[in-house]
C-alpha cells in the first residue's frame, strides 16, 4: 500500500487520516509539524521589557491551566 502525500493534504484531511491510521507515525509527525493555524504567535523577546511581558504571558497561561510551577526565563 502506498502512503498518501501528507504535504498535499489539508490539515482536516490529515487529521482524519491520523484518526483512521493511529499507528502511522509518519502521518502523526506530519500533523504535528503543520501546527495549529489558530494558535497565537509571539515574537522572540528582544529587550528586557519584552522578556518581562513574555514572563507575564506564560504565568497567565500556566495559571489559567491550573499548572503552578516556578518559571523564570532569566
Amino acid at each position: 500500500m502506498t502512503k498518501p502525500n501528507f504535504s498535499k493534504m489539508t490539515r482536516q484531511e490529515l487529521r482524519a487520516y491520523v484518526l483512521a491510521h493511529r499507528e502511522d507515525d509518519a502521518a502523526i509527525e506530519a500533523l504535528i509539524k503543520t501546527g495549529n493555524p489558530n494558535s497565537p504567535t509571539y515574537p522572540f523577546p528582544q529587550t528586557d521589557e519584552d522578556l518581562r511581558k513574555m514572563e507575564e504571558i506564560l504565568k497567565r497561561k500556566l495559571g489559567s491551566s491550573g499548572g503552578r510551577r516556578g518559571i523564570s526565563l532569566r
